[in-house]
């Protein structure tokens, strides 16, 4: 079963048994899968539609959107918003897959420096699509790039 059918299927579920807070989370997902979709009309990419891999991309993206905003909320002092939150943080990371641990990404990092063979600075963007095409939804890039920087540099 693909992204959007396990998002769908959530959604149904979320309906019947009348969770609202879960339903509001869901129907995100799911308008940012259509705007996506909508995105890709009338672009060479149309008849691949959304991938799974687009899917995760986007869940990351609400995932950190989220917890900044839960960090913004808590600085303001309105609690009760930064709760709300970590509660659709919560209901997003169902779908995506376990994060790598702290080792498991320096692996991941060291393994696409050897796998694209990299010298230098210069081949950061080479190692950082590798990892990319690996470990969507599953590693923080905004971390990899980072530790990718301290490898080559």
């Amino acid at each position: 079963m693909d992204m959007r059918e396990r998002v769908d299927a959530a959604l149904k579920d979320a309906m019947r048994s009348k969770e609202a807070d879960r339903l509001s989370t869901l129907r995100l997902i799911n308008a940012a899968i259509k705007d996506k979709d909508i995105a890709l009309r009338g672009t060479d990419d149309e008849d691949a539609g959304v991938s799974n891999g687009d899917v995760l991309a986007i869940m990351g993206r609400m995932v950190k959107q989220r917890h900044e905003s839960a960090r913004a909320y808590e600085e303001g002092g309105r609690l009760e918003l930064a709760e709300k939150e970590r509660s659709e943080i919560k209901v997003i990371e169902e779908f995506l897959p376990k994060q790598l641990s702290e080792d498991e990404a320096t692996k991941a990092v060291d393994d696409a420096i050897a796998e694209v063979g990299a010298d230098s600075i210069r081949d950061m963007g080479k190692v950082m699509g590798a990892l990319k095409a690996k470990y969507t939804g599953r590693m923080d890039f905004g971390k990899a790039g980072p530790m990718v920087k301290s490898r080559l540099g």
